[in-house]
C-alpha cells in the first residue's frame, strides 16, 4: 500500500511540475533554437512510427507511367521545391526560417516507401510547416506527385534541368 501511495505522489508531482513548466513560459519555441535532444527523439520517433503506421495499408499504384511522372513533376516544381529544392536547385529563402528545416528530398527520399511518401503529402505533419495537400490536391495529382519524387530521387541536376526546360510554361 505504502508503494502505491508512493507512485500516486510521484505522479501528482510530475504532473504539478509539468503544468508548471508549461506554463512557466521557460522553453523556448523559437524557430531559430534546436530542441534539445531529447524534444528532438521524441518528436522524429513519433513522426516516423506515426507515418509508417499510418501509411502500411496504402496501396500503391503504378507509379512508372511517364505521364504521371511529368504531371507530379509540374505539381512538385509549383508545390513542393520551394522548401524542399531539386537536383541542382536550393531550398528557396522561406525554408531557411522554418524548423525543423524541410529535408532536401533528393537526398532523403529513399528513406520512405511511395505509400509513406503519400500520406504525408496528403495529410502533412504537425508543427513542421508541412502542409496537407489533400484538401486541395486529388488522391491523382498526390500521387503524380510521388511518381516525380521516385523519379527524382535518381536524376541528375542536368536531367532536372532538362524536365524545366521542357515544361517551362506548364501549369497544372
Amino acid at each position: 500500500m505504502k508503494f502505491l501511495l508512493w507512485v500516486a505522489g510521484v505522479v501528482v508531482v510530475t504532473i504539478i511540475g509539468a503544468v508548471i513548466f508549461i506554463y512557466s513560459g521557460i522553453y523556448n519555441i523559437s524557430a531559430t533554437i534546436p530542441h534539445n535532444g531529447l524534444t528532438h527523439w521524441i518528436m522524429s520517433t513519433t513522426m516516423d512510427n506515426s507515418v509508417k503506421h499510418h501509411a502500411k495499408n496504402i496501396v500503391v499504384p503504378d507509379l512508372s507511367d511517364s505521364s504521371k511522372i511529368e504531371m507530379g513533376f509540374v505539381r512538385y516544381r509549383a508545390v513542393c521545391a520551394n522548401c524542399h529544392g531539386a537536383p541542382g536547385v536550393s531550398q528557396e529563402e522561406l525554408a531557411a526560417g522554418l524548423y525543423p528545416k524541410p529535408p532536401k528530398l533528393v537526398r532523403t527520399i529513399h528513406e520512405w516507401t511511395p505509400a509513406e511518401l503519400f500520406w504525408i503529402t496528403k495529410y502533412g505533419v504537425k508543427m513542421t510547416g508541412m502542409p496537407a495537400w489533400g484538401p486541395t490536391h486529388s488522391d491523382d495529382k498526390i500521387w503524380y506527385i510521388v511518381a516525380f519524387m521516385e523519379k527524382m530521387q535518381k536524376m541528375t541536376p542536368e536531367q532536372y534541368k532538362n524536365f524545366s526546360e521542357e515544361f517551362k510554361n506548364e501549369k497544372d
